[in-house]
């Protein structure tokens, strides 16, 4: 009688897939200390070609490469230089429209001798296209064809059968990543362009809101002045619901502020309260910021100092508006 064996193979152990992850950080990283050790003219000639290009740098590759490439594309155009992945394949059946005169073309293949990208190189040539090429194969195709050529060589991929595409991957993508590092460096790039391209997310939203966004203004602030009663102070504080009230001159000019914090510890005190006036109770020199600030620096002001609400004022010192760490947390601000 015959027995079906279970056709499951063994678990591998810990320290073996341990051992496996290590030798593969461990192969990765030489690679990349390996490349970083040749970078040199080529490297100072391609930004240079990159700052010069009055056009789009197009990013090709095929496979793994053309992974890779859309991701370096992606990279330049959010850091100031304009860039597009097109598939090679693709532009061979007319998306080789895309490149126009002024443009260049960024090239990525591990061996150069990718048919699909080869065939492109001599219209590109022909079209005056200036060709940057990350490769590994110095003698190849793609490199013979290029106007420069970044060396992403690796002495062997980090897979135990030295088939698939891993150690070149990562030098390829280490090689775009310094690429768009040193173009923003050259162009100046600055926190605000980065923010700019990426509205939607915590940096866009840290840098492009400002205090005047989020601020509440007009009759939403609560505000009163030095000789109200105390009854006075807590029903505009109440009214207004952003557990503050500013105290204001005859000018509107913030002299103080009183808050549920302060509240708490004059109680805590034992002070009796009924018969002061917002001057006698109110924290003099309250914290203020400008409209036009970054509501993160409203946000800073607030942890810096421990408090949760923030006085806005004009040129004038006069109060404008109140920002509340709730109004900053609603923001996505914080």
């Amino acid at each position: 009688m015959l027995h079906h064996r279970d056709a499951t193979p063994p678990s591998p152990q810990a320290d073996a897939l341990l051992r496996l992850a290590r030798d593969t950080l461990a192969i990765e990283a030489q690679a990349l200390h390996d490349m970083a050790a040749r970078l040199g003219a080529p490297f100072v000639q391609a930004v240079q070609r990159m700052l010069a290009t009055t056009g789009r740098v197009i990013v090709m590759g095929m496979g793994k490469s053309g992974h890779v490439g859309r991701k370096i594309a992606a990279t330049l155009a959010s850091t100031g230089t304009p860039a597009f992945f097109v598939h090679p394949a693709e532009a061979s059946h007319g998306d080789l429209g895309m490149v126009a005169p002024g443009d260049l073309v960024l090239a990525l293949s591990n061996s150069g001798e990718s048919s699909e990208l080869n065939v492109l190189l001599p219209l590109l040539r022909r079209q005056g296209v200036p060709l940057v090429a990350l490769t590994g194969g110095l003698q190849s195709s793609l490199a013979q064809h290029a106007d420069v050529v970044l060396d992403c060589s690796v002495q062997r991929e980090a897979c135990p059968l030295n088939l698939a595409p891993t150690a070149s991957t990562t030098a390829q993508l280490a090689m775009g990543d310094a690429l768009a590092v040193a173009l923003l460096d050259a162009r100046g790039f600055r926190p605000e362009d980065f923010a700019r391209s990426h509205p939607g997310g915590a940096l866009g939203r840290r840098l492009l809101t400002h205090v005047r966004d989020v601020m509440r203004a007009g009759d939403q602030v609560p505000r009163v002045l030095p000789q109200a009663g105390f009854g006075a102070l807590m029903r505009e504080m109440s009214a207004k619901g952003v557990g503050a009230a500013a105290i204001v001159d005859e000018q509107g000019r913030p002299l103080g502020i009183f808050t549920d914090g302060d509240l708490r510890r004059r109680i805590e005190a034992g002070a009796d309260l009924r018969a002061l006036q917002a001057g006698q109770v109110m924290h003099a020199g309250p914290r203020t910021i400008a409209a036009d600030a970054l509501a993160a620096d409203a946000a800073q002001i607030m942890e810096r100092h421990a408090i949760t609400s923030v006085l806005v004022t004009d040129a004038q010192g006069l109060l404008v508006g109140i920002v509340h760490i709730g109004d900053l947390m609603r923001a996505k601000v914080i």
